[in-house]
């Protein structure tokens, strides 16, 4: 029995060693094809996130390549050896922007260049009144409401038809295809967890990605209007994960689960559990039954190829349907709310 599960999980790390060769090789190849002079406009994204939009939107006539890759943090990241060479054969640099990218080396980069554009700073001066505030600072995660980040598409097309004016039509097409693909979509996230009752529809994570997520997709008609969306949502972290709590922000959290009555947790993809393991153990120390979703939900970055999670409007999918099928579960009679 004993020499079964080692020989099962051996194969299991010889597949994974072996998916994450595949990945790196691909991702070399890719490199290789950017740095070549082949007629193709070249675009270079921070996150996969907004990468996946740019190849949709550009299509045949651009080559796209993220700077972010996988699972790692976009909020930290910083620049390594060859993302110099990459910044400097971009034609077009696209960004999140509003706080996302500030590890010191990248932000300056972007900042300094003409021509690098913040999506997520062209949605805020557009429309102010649908950016969230979390204690006075804007929340970056806009991604995380398909409708909102709908509206980046625009400044997408508008990029790549000033470079490349020939196939502005091609461009202008391809966003409109876009765009109605994610209004579909948007709907059919909308629908799927309207179908649990209202009072299953709370959400807590490792960190503050999931605001714009509860607000289109969780809230009850009015509660957007008048605020009360945000009871919806609440994260042990702030809008930058880093796992460290202070005993006022574990008494908030277990108030907020005590309070609506929530039991589950659910880890992010890309996020250390430090924190909500703490939260969980504080929790059962008062009597509260407790528990870490099995499935992570993915709320910085898209998931690896062949998780159902690998394209952008995928991703967001999986997140509602796994929410959907856990949150469906009768809740736990939990202690009484603390004084």
């Amino acid at each position: 029995m004993k020499i079964s599960w080692m020989i099962s999980h051996l194969v299991a790390l010889l597949l994974m060693c072996s998916c994450s060769s595949d990945q790196h090789r691909e991702r070399q190849a890719r490199i290789q094809e950017w740095n070549q002079a082949n007629g193709k406009l070249k675009v270079l994204t921070t996150t996969e996130i907004i990468g996946d939009l740019a190849k949709q939107v550009g299509g045949e006539q651009v080559i796209v390549l993220s700077l972010i890759q996988g699972q790692l943090d976009p909020h930290s990241y910083q620049l390594v050896k060859g993302d110099d060479e990459k910044l400097a054969l971009a034609e077009v640099i696209f960004y999140n922007g509003l706080g996302l990218e500030h590890g010191p080396s990248l932000h300056r980069y972007l900042s300094q260049n003409s021509q690098a554009i913040s999506l997520g700073d062209q949605i805020a001066r557009r429309y102010p009144e649908r950016i969230i505030e979390v204690y006075g600072q804007k929340d970056p995660h806009i991604w995380m409401d398909i409708s909102l980040w709908s509206e980046t598409v625009p400044f997408i097309v508008e990029a790549l038809s000033k470079k490349d004016p020939i196939h502005a039509a091609d461009y202008e097409a391809n966003g409109r295809a876009l765009r109605a693909k994610m209004e579909e979509r948007h709907r059919q996230v909308q629908d799927i967890l309207h179908q649990l009752p209202d009072n299953q529809r709370y959400l807590v994570t490792s960190h503050d990605a999931f605001n714009y997520f509860a607000r289109a997709y969780l809230s009850e008609e009015g509660e957007i209007a008048s605020g009360e969306w945000q009871k919806r949502f609440a994260a042990p972290e702030g809008l930058a994960p880093e796992s460290q709590l202070s005993t006022m922000h574990i008494k908030e959290i277990i108030h907020h689960l005590n309070r609506y009555h929530i039991r589950l947790l659910f880890p992010e993809s890309n996020v250390s559990r430090d924190s909500i393991k703490k939260i969980v153990q504080a929790g059962k120390e008062q009597g509260m039954d407790l528990d870490i979703a099995c499935c992570v939900l993915y709320g910085d970055a898209m998931g690896p190829p062949g998780s159902g999670a690998d394209t952008y409007l995928d991703m967001i999918l999986y997140n509602a349907k796994t929410l959907a099928s856990h949150m469906g579960s009768p809740p736990t009679t939990l202690s009484q709310e603390p004084q």
